[in-house]
């Protein structure tokens, strides 16, 4: 074994890297197998981090080995502005919640690079909308304009589809929609509507449902101007008028009032039962939390029934937990399309066919191995 070295490092850099990537000098201490008090001493400079211990913060803080040897702190894009409004937490994210921001910061920049080397268009044609606009008339036209009228949504096969369609459609007007994984609790979606392209992230973790409820809850701060972090939630109140707007937006574009009525009217006898609620989330790929805020909300049902039938949705806590079960892995051209979808593989193919990028930086973009690359292009044409 090669003996490490010492090695020169600027102390803010370090710092930086470590505030950065949302970890604690204790927690740094124990990666490394030492004690808080030398992390304290290779933050302020009293002593020099050794080689192996750089490409051991390397590794934790998901940076490459040469950011330890900058001059000085980068100058990052901001973080999102928080709406999740959790107690205690503001600006205070999961570290896997701060990756997925920073990863979709680059994928944001690789895509407008990329999109400029073949000459397409990086900002969206779409209309902004204001936050005195109403917001269900807003979302009649943008039904419209992403051409899904409501024979169309009952033909899809599954919510998953629906997701697709809509995925699709967005990408088309130059808004890229990534799926990555994150703590629930900590973050359900965010928005970047401060560079282009804009891009909408979903957490993949979320039932698909939950996903199509967040995809129009950020496309709705996308057309307000907003780049923003948040916890949409269905069944729950909004704590500012941004996000209540959002989610009226939302749950109008799911499901226009017009239909709600509709469909109410024709089931008003047996409106909250268990087989009527299941057959009309299956029909038009929404929650049940959506369907009982409509029917709260247009007076079907009292707030008191509306919490009594939504308890039979929620988790409930159990003492025991039980242990979890292996996930089966995803093929990684699955995962590739899953994360960061069909518009920025497409990118990265054209780029890669009239020889703007390297194999290696193909590669590299979509974060697969070469005997997958065939494989995620098959998959990504239409």
């Amino acid at each position: 074994m090669v003996k490490s070295f010492n090695v020169n490092v600027v102390p803010q850099v370090l710092s930086w890297l470590r505030t950065s990537a949302g970890w604690e000098i204790e927690e740094v201490a124990k990666k490394l197998g030492t004690s808080v008090e030398i992390v304290k001493d290779l933050e302020s400079g009293k002593r020099n981090p050794t080689l192996r211990q750089l490409h051991t913060l390397s590794e934790i803080y998901k940076r490459p080995i040469a950011s330890f040897f900058l001059s000085k702190p980068m100058q990052e894009s901001p973080m999102p502005k928080d709406y999740r409004f959790l107690s205690n937490k503001t600006n205070i994210f999961n570290r896997k919640t701060i990756l997925a921001i920073r990863r979709t910061r680059r994928l944001q920049n690789l895509s407008k690079e990329l999109s400029l080397n073949i000459n397409y268009a990086t900002k969206t044609g779409i209309k902004s909308a204001k936050l005195t606009d109403n917001p269900e008339l807003i979302a009649s036209e943008y039904r419209e304009m992403l051409n899904l009228d409501i024979e169309k949504q009952r033909k899809f096969r599954d919510a998953y589809k629906m997701f697709g369609h809509l995925r699709d459609v967005l990408e088309d007007h130059n808004i890229l929609v990534f799926q990555f994984s994150m703590p629930i609790e900590d973050a359900r979606g965010f928005a970047l509507a401060d560079e282009t392209p804009n891009i909408i992230v979903i957490n993949s973790k979320d039932s698909i449902e939950a996903r199509l409820f967040t995809l129009m809850h950020e496309f709705g701060h996308i057309i307000l101007g907003e780049t923003v972090i948040d916890l949409p939630e269905e069944a729950l109140q909004a704590r500012n008028n941004i996000e209540a707007w959002c989610n009226s937006f939302s749950s109008a574009f799911l499901l226009p009032k017009e239909v709600s009525i509709d469909l109410f009217n024709k089931n008003k006898h047996n409106l909250t039962e268990t087989d009527t609620l299941n057959a009309l989330s299956k029909k038009y790929k929404v929650s049940k939390a959506v369907l009982l805020v409509k029917m709260v909300d247009l007076n079907y049902i009292s707030r008191q029934e509306f919490e009594s039938v939504l308890a039979r949705y929620t988790p409930k806590e159990t003492k025991v937990e039980k242990k979890e079960k292996p996930v089966t892995g995803m093929a990684s051209d699955q995962r590739c399309l899953l994360e960061v979808g069909n518009k920025f593989v497409s990118l990265v193919a054209n780029n890669f066919d009239r020889e703007f990028i390297t194999y290696n930086d193909a590669l590299s973009f979509l974060s697969i191995k070469s005997r997958n690359f065939d494989k995620v292009l098959a998959r990504a044409r239409k």
